[in-house]
C-alpha cells in the first residue's frame, strides 16, 4: 500500500483549519474533493482516519498519519526554503505552549523568530499537562511539557522549574482571620479554569473544612489582576508579583507554601534545521528563568492551562 501524498496533506489540513471547507480554502479545492480525498484515505488504510465534530480531529488512526504528514511537510518545505527566497519557502513550526511560560519567558523566542524571515511560528496555547496529546497527534511539532516522558519518536529536555505562591491582598486575609490562621474554607479563592488544581492543592494541605467561595478567570493577565484587585487568593509565578509582597499590596500566605513546576521541552526527533533552530531559541529563552531555591521539597503538583 502507498499512500497518495494529497490525500495525507488534506487529512493534515482538515486536522489545521478545523472543517473541510476551511481545508478546502487552504487547499484551493472544492469541499467536496475534500470529501473524497478523505474517503478514498480511509479506503486505504481501512480505518476512519478523521472525527468529523466541531473542530474536525483525528482518529487514533488518523493520529499517525497526520504525524506522518507532518513530518513530510516539514522536510518538504525545508528543502524548498533552501531553493526560495519568497514567503513560499517559509517553514511552518507548528508549537504548543502553556500560557503561564507564554505570559513570561517565552516571549524571547518571539524576539528570536521576528528574525528569522524563512519562518512562521504557529503556537497553540495549552495545558502543560496536556500538550502531550498534541505531539501524538502530530498537531505540533514541539511542545513546552510538565511530562519528561517522550511521546513516542521525540526527544525530551529539562527547561525550567516554574514557582507558585499563594497571595492575596492583606485586607482580604484580615477579613477571614481564625485565631492565629487563617479560615480557608472560607477565604474567597480564584483559580483558571475548572482543571486548574494548585490552588485545591494548597487546601488540601491546609485540611480546609469546607469548600470556600471560588472564582474562576480563564484569562493569564486577569487572573493575576483579579488577585491582586482582592477577589480572592491564588498562586501566582514569583516572576508575576513584582514588588507586590514588598510593598504589601500582597501577603504570602503561609512563609513555607509553594508549588513547583518542572517544564520540558519535547520535539520531534527529524533532521530539521528550523526546527534545531526553534530548539535553541527556547533553550536560550528558558535560561534566563530564575529557579527557584527549594528550602524543603516541593509539593508536586500539577498547572491545568493557567495563563
Amino acid at each position: 500500500m502507498r499512500l497518495q501524498p494529497e490525500h495525507l496533506a488534506t487529512l493534515l489540513a482538515i486536522v489545521d483549519t478545523g472543517t473541510f471547507d476551511a481545508a478546502a480554502r487552504r487547499l484551493h479545492v472544492t469541499a467536496s474533493a475534500v470529501s473524497q480525498r478523505v474517503k478514498a484515505l480511509e479506503a486505504e488504510v481501512g480505518q476512519v482516519v478523521v472525527a468529523r465534530a466541531s473542530p474536525c480531529r483525528p482518529t487514533a488512526a488518523g493520529e499517525a498519519l497526520v504525524r506522518l504528514a507532518r513530518q513530510q511537510g516539514l522536510l518538504e518545505a525545508e528543502a524548498l526554503a533552501g531553493l526560495s527566497s519568497g514567503a513560499e519557502g517559509r517553514v511552518d513550526l507548528p508549537v504548543a505552549v502553556n500560557a503561564d511560560s507564554m505570559s513570561t519567558w517565552f516571549g524571547a523566542v518571539f524576539g528570536d523568530v521576528a528574525g528569522w524571515p524563512d519562518v512562521v511560528i504557529r503556537v497553540h496555547v495549552e495545558d502543560q499537562d496536556h500538550s502531550a496529546r498534541l505531539l501524538r497527534s502530530g498537531e505540533v511539532l514541539a511542545a513546552v511539557t510538565s511530562d519528561p516522558s517522550p511521546v513516542q519518536g521525540c526527544s525530551t529536555e529539562p527547561l525550567v522549574t516554574m514557582r507558585y505562591l499563594p497571595v492575596a491582598r492583606p485586607e482580604l486575609v484580615e477579613r477571614h482571620r481564625a485565631g492565629s490562621g487563617i479560615d480557608w474554607g472560607a477565604m474567597p479563592l480564584v483559580k483558571f479554569n475548572g482543571k486548574d488544581d494548585i490552588q485545591q492543592r494548597i487546601l488540601e494541605r491546609h485540611r480546609a473544612s469546607s469548600a470556600p467561595p471560588t472564582h474562576e478567570v480563564p484569562d493569564g493577565t486577569g487572573f493575576a489582576t483579579a488577585v491582586r484587585a482582592g477577589l480572592g487568593w491564588g498562586a501566582l509565578l514569583t516572576s508575576q508579583l513584582d514588588s507586590a509582597l514588598d510593598s504589601g499590596e500582597l501577603v504570602r500566605l503561609g512563609t513555607r507554601d509553594h508549588v513547583d513546576v518542572q517544564l520540558y521541552w519535547q520535539r520531534w526527533r527529524l533532521p530539521s534545521e528550523h526546527l534545531d533552530r526553534l530548539s535553541a531559541s527556547v533553550r536560550a529563552a528558558a535560561a534566563t528563568v530564575t529557579s527557584p531555591r527549594t528550602a524543603r521539597p516541593a509539593t508536586p503538583a500539577r498547572r491545568h492551562t493557567r495563563r
